[in-house]
């Protein structure tokens, strides 16, 4: 697998096209591990390119208020199969809003405009751009309540404890839950009912900080259409969860049936409020039990925090049984939504690592430090040598984005490849250029393999 490089360079005073001549020195393919340190010749290497210190432009964010600046990007963007993600969500929020009855139709119009016009001014788009799928999951779970019965299929009850009782011989949630207490009650209400909608943002923080510059709008991404998914699967695929068999045996199941919060309800009487008790009473999707989306998150942010540290994997492996544990002992889910959901998320996040999550630096400890971002999985060897020096320097103004996803004009081809005057500011925000993290920017490429430099 082809492993791209991506450097930063100085701010052009005025201009984003090269105006510097570009000199190639080709050295000796001499192996130079033994002499130099790795570190010290990735410095060189990047001082070299850049004409800088490695103090970057990488983590600048899009200043400008102009939505001019959206159409001339727009204009320029080179489209691609990746960009049906924006068509898809665009039907599914139609749908959504379509369906949803409250609020009214000039509330949804205010927000429809609202997301429209943040979409269109550059220095809010690189925010709402890769919130997209978050919002399309948020969406589409709340439309679920208003869908018409009649529209949705089969509630099946006997599926999951048939396959509970194939895979383990027996209901390992009604056997975690045999035993009950106030200690087990809090243990199990910790990781369910609180942290689980806190971890996120942590995740998230800690991406933004610690990852390199585009690791946070991929975590988004991913985390968006993972959960977008696991919604959409749960309502083609409706399955009744532990409590209904608990409360209604194997009966046939039924849309105008209420949610249950099963074991938070002890919470609540616990803690003397009505929280829980009330939220899962009008849950929007009672009957989604496959795939569990609890384990599904966990186990997206613990290999997330896994990818930037990991020396805590231990700890985040941990996380993912204690919110398994907690899931079967409130009689949420059956343990193979919970196989299932840690399976979706594990999907998802592989296939972010090897296309396009920035690959970690073990000796960057702030997303600040990064001064270059190589994207995708490493591999099992990589050549610093002095052979890889090119003494050209790439001026050009920067614009650059860690929020976004991709960049536009890049080559694959091993060479150093500035892009064109036409350079846009949306070829950075989709998944569909997914070669670079900075927007509106020229950069280069270079293969993972050591090769003569050759000039453009």
């Amino acid at each position: 697998m082809s492993t791209k490089y991506f450097a930063s360079f100085r701010d052009a005073a005025s201009s984003p096209t090269l105006f510097s001549p570009k000199i190639a020195i080709h050295w000796p393919s001499v192996p130079m591990g033994a002499v130099i340190p790795h570190r010290i010749r990735r410095k060189i290497r990047s001082t070299l390119r850049s004409g800088s210190s490695p103090a970057s432009s990488l983590s600048r964010l899009q200043t400008s208020w102009d939505p001019h600046d959206t159409l001339k990007a727009l204009k320029a963007h080179q489209w691609s199969v990746y960009d049906a993600q924006y068509l898809l969500m665009s039907v599914v929020g139609l749908f959504c809003f379509s369906v949803i009855s409250e609020p009214g139709p000039l509330i949804k119009t205010l927000i429809a405009t609202l997301l429209l016009s943040s979409l269109t001014i550059p220095v809010t788009r690189q925010f709402f751009l890769p919130l997209l799928p978050i919002l399309t999951y948020l969406v589409l779970f709340y439309s679920c309540r208003f869908i018409p019965a009649e529209w949705r299929p089969h509630i099946w009850v006997r599926v999951l404890p048939a396959l509970e009782n194939i895979v383990y011989g027996a209901n390992l949630s009604n056997i975690l839950s045999k035993h009950q207490n106030a200690f087990l009650d809090v243990l199990a209400w910790i990781p369910y009912g609180i942290l689980h909608f806190v971890t996120p943002f942590v995740t998230a923080a800690a991406m933004f900080v610690f990852g390199g510059p585009g690791t946070l709008p991929v975590y988004s991404r991913t985390f968006g259409y993972m959960n977008a998914l696991g919604v959409a699967t749960q309502l083609l695929f409706p399955n009744a969860p532990p409590w209904y068999e608990n409360k209604y045996g194997l009966a046939p199941a039924n849309y105008s049936i209420k949610g249950s919060p099963a074991g938070l309800e002890r919470i609540d009487k616990l803690f003397g409020f009505d929280l829980y008790t009330s939220t899962f009473t009008a849950s929007p999707m009672v009957f989604g039990a496959f795939p569990s989306l609890h384990a599904a998150v966990a186990t997206m942010n613990a290999m997330f925090l896994g990818h930037l540290f990991p020396r805590g994997k231990p700890f985040f492996i941990t996380w993912i049984v204690w919110i398994w544990w907690a899931t079967l002992y409130l009689s949420h889910h059956y343990a193979v939504d919970l196989i299932a959901g840690s399976v979706l998320s594990a999907v998802f996040f592989y296939i972010a690592r090897a296309k396009f999550l920035p690959r970690v630096q073990s000796d960057k400890r702030w997303r600040w430090d990064y001064d270059y971002v190589e994207i995708g999985e490493s591999e099992s060897h990589y050549s610093y040598l002095l052979s890889d020096i090119d003494t050209s320097v790439h001026k050009y103004n920067s614009d650059s984005d860690e929020w976004t996803v991709g960049s536009g004009g890049m080559s694959a081809s091993g060479s150093l490849s500035p892009a064109s005057e036409s350079q846009s500011l949306w070829e950075g925000e989709t998944l569909a250029d997914r070669e670079s993290d900075f927007e509106g920017s020229p950069m280069t490429t270079l293969d993972a393999k050591p090769h003569p430099p050759t000039a453009n």
